[in-house]
C-alpha cells in the first residue's frame, strides 16, 4: 500500500481469499471495517505507529493469519475486530487501546495467550468466546466487571483466577466451559447471574461466599 494512501477504505479487500502478504506504508493512519475481513490467506499483518484506529471486523475470518503486531499508536479498536481468526495463537494488546470491545477475539480457536495491560479498563462482550484452546486465565485487576459470555464456549478452560476488584460478572459468563471442574465465587461479586455456569458438565465443586445475595 503506497505511502500515497491516508486510509484503508471499508472493504478494500473484503474476500481476497489468495493474499498473502500486505505491507502497510506509514502513512495510513485508519483501517477501515471489512477492509481484510474473509482475506483467508493472509498470515501475518504488521499495524504501523502512523495507524490510530482499527474499525469493526477488519480482520475477521482471517483463518490463516497468525502473526498480528499492533502498535501502540492505536488508539481505538472496534467491534469483532479478529472474529473467527482460527489460526491466531497469541496476541499483544496495545497498551494505547483502553478498551477490548465485544467480541474481538470471538471463535479465535487457537488462542492461547493474549497479554492484557494494565491500562485497559474495560472489556466488551463475547470477548474470548469460542476460544478452545484457552485453558488458564487472569482477568485483570484493571477491569471491574466480566461482561456477558465473555468466555462462552471456552471447552478447555479449567481455571480462571478474578481478583478482589472484580465486582460484577455479566449473563452467561462462563457458560458450556466444559473443562472448569471447580470454581471460587469472588466475595466481591454479590450476584450470580442468569446461565453463569449453563453446560459445564463437569463442574463438581462451587464455593459460594455469604457475601452473594
Amino acid at each position: 500500500i503506497p505511502s500515497s494512501v491516508k486510509e484503508i477504505q471499508e472493504y478494500a479487500f473484503y474476500d481476497c481469499i489468495s493474499l498473502k502478504n500486505v505491507t502497510i506504508s506509514s502513512s495510513v493512519t485508519l483501517i477501515g471495517k471489512f477492509s481484510f475481513s474473509g482475506c483467508g490467506s493472509l498470515e501475518t499483518i504488521e499495524i504501523p505507529s502512523s495507524v490510530k484506529e482499527i474499525q469493526e471486523y477488519a480482520f475477521r475470518d482471517c483463518i490463516s493469519l497468525k502473526n498480528v503486531t499492533i502498535s501502540s499508536s492505536v488508539t481505538s479498536i472496534g467491534n469483532f475486530v479478529f472474529d473467527g481468526c482460527q489460526s491466531l495463537e497469541q496476541i499483544e494488546w496495545p497498551s494505547s487501546a483502553t478498551n477490548i470491545p465485544d467480541g474481538a477475539f470471538n471463535d479465535c480457536i487457537s488462542l492461547k495467550n493474549i497479554t492484557i495491560p494494565s491500562s485497559v479498563t474495560s472489556i466488551g462482550n463475547f470477548v474470548f468466546a469460542g476460544c478452545h484452546s484457552i485453558e488458564h486465565f487472569e482477568w485483570p485487576s484493571s477491569v471491574p466487571n466480566i461482561p456477558e459470555n465473555a468466555f462462552s464456549s471456552c471447552i478447555l478452560l479449567k481455571q480462571i483466577k478474578i481478583p478482589s476488584s472484580v465486582t460484577s460478572i455479566g449473563k452467561g459468563a462462563f457458560n458450556n466451559c466444559k473443562s472448569i471442574e471447580h470454581f471460587e465465587w469472588p466475595s466481591s461479586v454479590t450476584d450470580i447471574p442468569d446461565e453463569a455456569f449453563d453446560g459445564c458438565i463437569l463442574l463438581n465443586q462451587i464455593i459460594i461466599p455469604e457475601s452473594v445475595t
